[in-house]
Formats: structure tokens, sequence, C-alpha cells
């Protein structure tokens, strides 16, 4: 009997630890990570790291004598330039040029002045000799003609056919003095446009020879008032330094910031840009002052994208004008920037964990009583963490923030949202179809005043 009650009660043991087990199994399959849907102020914000930069500022740029389409040097490297951060009055030295680059150019223009004084003096002779035999010719032309006439007058008393010849010989010299004369005035005036070009070729040899002087003398480069040096920077966003090379395009050596009024240089890349607009408002953090907290506004935003260096990326030039009191800060020092381009005072929000896509819907995981279905939701703004919800959910809404395990088998709700949301960007789609099409038929007009930067590239549309 004993036996009997004692295999009863394992038994039972038995059953019972498997049920315990199988439960608590089931228990952790169907447990997943909820949230609620919330509403309340929200926030769409852009986060970037920029640079500090003084609003205004005094540039330190290459001679504007070499600039001159004479010159010829399109980039020269900086052999000197004093620490960054000096502070100089106006008509200290700031850098120093290649000297040696210029003195190369310079022995190659003297070269070519001299060649151009000698072929001036040639031209000068040759031409002096030209003339000087042709004035010989019509001299003896001129007496050839006396003589031919003193033979007509003496020949009165011969024969008709002898007074005839003498007056052929008579025409025949004038013609040949006539061709002379003429001759002479064509060879003159082609002498003289010969020296006048070598003239002219030989002052343009002298105008570079002089300019490139001017330049070699104006290689030190001076500050042009007092100030903080701070390096520029090249077309690769790197700072200047010393064996860097400027040129009239990138001429750019330094800055002398007005530190009175400062901005932070930021790039924001192009999936955000389209966020922010001028006018928004910024916080701002000082990496090397981390107890010092800013307000800024945007005051510009590049309208054309330019790539990060050694990347792909495309990012966008945004400048922020940052308040408050500035004395303390200094340039280049790094800013984290808090871009706040839109703010909700009262809406509702998810997290971005609890939206899921197929190819052509957005949807949640809805969890009614315990009943998980796919809700189609009609999504906003949002920021790092969470996103608007425009149609779709109500407050204190269950979400799954995770793929449940029944995924496929689940119903879809809200398929008339969906119609809804489809419309609506076939709509959009349309109108902006329509408006790539109107443009297409505008007429196209040239701007027909000249453009007459120096530089500038002309642009042929055919």
């Amino acid at each position: 009997m004993r036996k009997k009650i004692l295999i009863t009660f394992i038994i039972l043991v038995v059953i019972t630890v498997t049920a315990i087990l199988l439960l608590s199994g089931i228990s952790s399959d169907s447990t997943y990570i909820t949230s609620e849907v919330q509403r309340g102020p929200f926030q769409v914000l852009v986060y970037s790291s920029g640079q500090l930069e003084a609003q205004n500022s005094e540039n330190i740029i290459v001679p504007d004598n070499l600039r001159d389409r004479d010159i010829r040097i399109n980039e020269i490297k900086i052999t000197d330039l004093v620490e960054e951060g000096t502070v100089v009055d106006s008509g200290e030295y700031v850098a120093s040029l290649d000297h040696k680059a210029v003195e190369e150019v310079l022995i190659t223009a003297q070269e070519d002045l001299e060649t151009a004084m000698n072929n001036f003096e040639d031209a000068k002779m040759d031409s002096n000799l030209t003339l000087s035999n042709n004035r010989d010719l019509i001299t003896n032309d001129k007496e050839e003609v006396e003589e031919m006439q003193i033979i007509l007058d003496e020949s009165v008393y011969e024969s008709p056919s002898v007074i005839r010849k003498a007056e052929m010989d008579l025409d025949k010299a004038k013609r040949k003095l006539n061709q002379e004369i003429k001759g002479y005035e064509l060879k003159e005036r082609q002498a003289i446009s010969r020296v006048e070009r070598s003239k002219i070729y030989m002052r343009q040899r002298q105008s570079r020879v002089n300019k490139l002087m001017e330049v070699y003398n104006s290689l030190e480069i001076k500050a042009p008032k007092s100030g903080m040096v701070i390096y520029g920077k090249d077309r690769m966003r790197e700072k200047i330094k010393v064996g860097s090379t400027v040129s009239p395009w990138s001429p750019i050596i330094a800055t002398l910031p007005d530190l009175s009024s400062m901005i932070s240089i930021t790039y924001v890349n192009e999936i955000d840009i389209s966020k922010v607009k001028v006018g928004q408002k910024v916080k701002l953090g000082i990496d090397a002052m981390p107890e010092k907290e800013l307000e800024g506004e945007v005051v510009s935003v590049a309208n054309i994208g330019q790539a990060m260096p050694k990347s792909d990326a495309k990012v966008f030039e945004v400048k922020v004008r940052v308040f408050g009191e500035v004395n303390d800060l200094k340039p280049a020092m790094t800013t984290s920037n808090i871009i706040q381009t839109g703010i909700f005072k009262d809406t509702l929000f998810i997290p971005s964990d609890a939206v899921f896509e197929n190819d052509s819907m957005q949807f949640v995981y809805l969890d009614q009583k315990n009943t998980i279905v796919k809700q189609v939701v009609d999504l906003g703004d949002q920021n790092e963490n969470f996103v608007l919800i425009n149609k779709g959910l109500n407050e204190g809404d269950k979400l799954l923030l995770s793929v449940p395990d029944n995924d496929e088998e689940l119903a879809i709700e809200g398929m008339e949202l969906y119609q809804e949301i489809k419309a609506r960007k076939e709509k959009e789609e349309e109108e902006a179809r329509k408006a790539i099409e109107e443009d297409k038929n505008k007429p196209f007009k040239l701007n027909n005043q000249p453009n007459t930067s120096p530089g500038s590239p002309m642009i042929i549309v055919g």
C-alpha cells in the first residue's frame, strides 16, 4: 500500500514539474518589450558638430599683383608663417611666399626682354638699310628720267623714228620712277609697322619684368590691421601651414578675426538638411568648456552640397550665429550644435523602434487586449529616438518593440488609412511631375549682360 502511494506521489510530482516547465516556456516565449503611445511636447532636433569662427574678419591674402594675367604664376608655396594665435600690429610681418618660384619666372622674363630688345634694334637697322637702298634707286631713276629728257630735247632735228624712240625711253624711265616711288611708300609703311610691332612686343616684355619685380618685392606678407592671426583653409578645408600652396583663386593665407561676434560653421548631412531653415534656434555646447551652454540662430544654409574629405558623403554648410557672452571664445574651438528644426507643443509620438515597414507600408504591432495586430500608421517628423504619429494610433495604445513569433499570421488593421496615404503620395508625385514638365516647357533665357569678373568661365548652351 505504501509502495503504491509513493509511486502515485512521484507521478504527480513529475506531472506538476512538467506542467510548470511548459507553462513557463509559453510565458517566456510570449513576453515582449512594449511601449505606449505618448502625448506631449515634441522637438525635432538635428545634431552636428561645428567650429567657431569670427562673424567678421579681415583676410590676409596673396599680393594683388600676383593676380595679374601677365604674371602667369598659378600657385605659390608658403615658405614661412608666424605661429597661429600670434597678435600682430598693422604692417607687421605675417608670412613669406616662395621667392625662388618668382625668381625662375623673372629670369625667363628677363631673357625674353633681352631677345625682344635685340629684335627691335634689328628691325630698325633692317628698315633703315632697306629704305636707304630704295632711296638710292629712286635717285638713280630720277637721273635716268632727266637723261632721257635731254636726249629727247636734242633729237629735235633727228628723224621721226629717232624722236619716237627717245619719247618711248623717256616714258619708260618715268614709269620706272613712279613704280619705285610707290614701292618705297609701301616698304616704308611695312618697315614702320614691323618696327612698331617689335617695339610693342619689347614694351610688353618690359612691363612683365616690371610686374614680376613688384611681385618679388611683395612676397613678404604684412598684416593689413592689428589682430590675432588665424590660419586660413585650403580648398580641401585643411588648415594652411608652411608648405601649403595659395593662388589667385584661393588667396587666403590667414585671417584677423573680430572676436566680439562669433559664428559656428557646421556641416549637416543631405538627409537632414531639408529640415534646417534660416532663423531656427540652436543650442551650442563648447567642447573646451563643458560647463558653458550658449544659444544661437541659423543665419545661412548652403544651397549646394560638397563632398566630405576622403568620403562619398555629401554635406551642406550651415552657419550659426552665437548669442551671449563670447569674449572667452576662440576661433577654431569645437562646438556641439543642436538645431531645433521643429517644435510641437501637444502631439502623439512613439519610439522609432516601434515602427516597422515592408515594401508598401509602415506599421506597428498593436497589442489589443492580448491580441496583436499589424496597425498601419501615418508618420510625421522624427528625432533621434521618437517619431510623430499623424493617424492610426491613440494615446496610451500599447505597442511591441520587436517582431512577434507569429508575425505572418497577424491581421492587418487600417487598410483604409493605407489607401489614404497611398493616394496622397501619388498626388504629390503627380504634382512634382507636372512641375518638372512645366519647367521643361519654359523658354530658357541667357543673361545678356556680359560677365566681366576676371577668370569667369563662359557657358555656351547649344
